[in-house]
């Protein structure tokens, strides 16, 4: 089945109003019809959209509902102000901030509980890349998320694989690489649910730029991408989603 190609710039932490007006004007200019268009920025920011075109998402998301957990912001807290959808388990949250897979696993099943569709994120050091290992590694990142959800709500998620050793870093998976891996965590979602995975958007994540965003998505399980820097000029993620939407 064809699947609605999506585009998330995560702006991480950077960002200010005034890009968060350049950046609406300049999407505003175009009419995306056949693409998602989804922006992250800092928590403080999302409030300072005005009326848009496109998506808004949290960059991350509490696993617990309320309580005593100071800068912290819940799943209840993100769909008040708007967003629809969050960013789940990215390399810098697990890395630096010591995120577990089962952690991800719960804060999944808190976006989902408060109609946030979930973007969870998995993907390889580089050094599972280099041992080969790089889908027993993932394997072990999407098992607990595919146990905590049912198939209905499977069907909410977003993937996301985003080779950590390509992240900020200019380097970037071939289009037939990452295709490869794509195709691998269709199948794993397959076992599960083979009609979730007809239906789940996977997107890729890793230096995707106005240069290689065309080969990528146009592989048979490349959903669309998941932009980090490119997301902070506003011509160049442009251009990836007008790419996105089918236009030269």
């Amino acid at each position: 089945m064809a699947r609605k190609l999506m585009v998330v710039g995560n702006w991480k932490m950077n960002g200010c109003r005034q890009y968060v007006n350049e950046l609406t004007t300049a999407l505003s200019l175009h009419c995306f019809n056949s693409v998602d268009v989804v922006v992250c920025p800092p928590a403080c920011l999302i409030q300072s959209f005005g009326s848009i075109d496109f998506l808004l998402a949290g960059q991350d998301v509490s696993d617990c509902n309320d309580g005593a957990y100071t800068g912290d912001i819940s799943a209840a807290m993100l769909a008040e102000i708007g967003c629809e959808y969050v960013l789940v388990g990215h390399s810098e949250r697990r890395e630096m901030h010591g995120e577990t897979n089962q952690q991800v696993a719960q804060k999944v099943l808190r976006a989902i509980e408060q109609g946030i569709k979930p973007i969870v994120c998995v993907g390889e050091p580089l050094l599972m890349k280099e041992a080969k290992a790089e889908q027993d590694y993932i394997a072990e990142q999407l098992a607990p998320v595919l146990s905590a959800v049912n198939c209905e709500q499977l069907e909410q998620v977003v993937f996301a694989y985003e080779p950590i050793w390509a992240i900020g870093t200019g380097k970037s998976a071939s289009p037939e690489q990452a295709q490869c891996i794509h195709k691998f965590i269709r199948d794993v979602i397959s076992r599960k649910s083979e009609s979730a995975a007809e239906k789940v958007r996977i997107l890729y994540g890793g230096s995707v730029n106005f240069d290689n965003a065309q080969a990528l998505f146009a592989q048979d399980d490349i959903d669309g991408g998941l932009v980090g820097g490119a997301s902070l000029k506003s011509d160049s993620f442009t251009t990836i989603c007008r790419y996105a939407n089918g236009e030269h």
